[in-house]
């Protein structure tokens, strides 16, 4: 197999619901975000065009997620926070975890933005620090 790598910088805010720790608070993070992609090379040579990737995984999280709060649906802060501050909070379907992040990009993003070119997204990772990490892939 044949993949291609591109990482992008974005920083947002969250929170975890139920964390035991100081996650529970609200609170940011500079994430970097790891697309490895896979598929057919093509007739230059490639799996896919770097600025391919850029231009629908990374535009994505400027676009989506970049200086945003990311809160879960069901976190009780949501809907004071976003009375506050409608354009930037973002609710998504989870609990804002780097896990559950990795997860939503490599299943529901990569495939969305990546439709019609032949690739597929086969792993995310995403780091909330240099020392913390989380990454989805694709089952073999």
């Amino acid at each position: 197999m044949i993949t291609a790598t591109r990482y992008h910088d974005f920083s947002c805010g969250h929170r975890v619901v139920g964390h035991e720790h100081k996650c529970r608070y609200l609170h940011g993070h500079n994430y970097r975000v790891t697309f490895e992609c896979a598929g057919d090379l093509d007739a230059v040579g490639r799996v896919i065009d770097f600025g391919v990737m850029k231009a629908r995984l990374c535009q994505w999280l400027e676009e989506h997620w970049d200086h945003k709060l990311l809160l879960w649906a069901d976190d009780p802060l949501l809907e004071s926070v976003r009375a506050a501050s409608p354009e930037s909070v973002v609710a998504v379907p989870f609990n804002p975890t780097a896990e559950n992040l990795a997860v939503h990009l490599l299943t529901v993003v990569g495939p969305a933005q990546l439709a019609g070119t032949g690739v597929t997204l086969i792993r995310c990772r995403v780091e909330e620090t240099r020392k913390c990490s989380a990454a989805a892939r694709l089952a073999c």
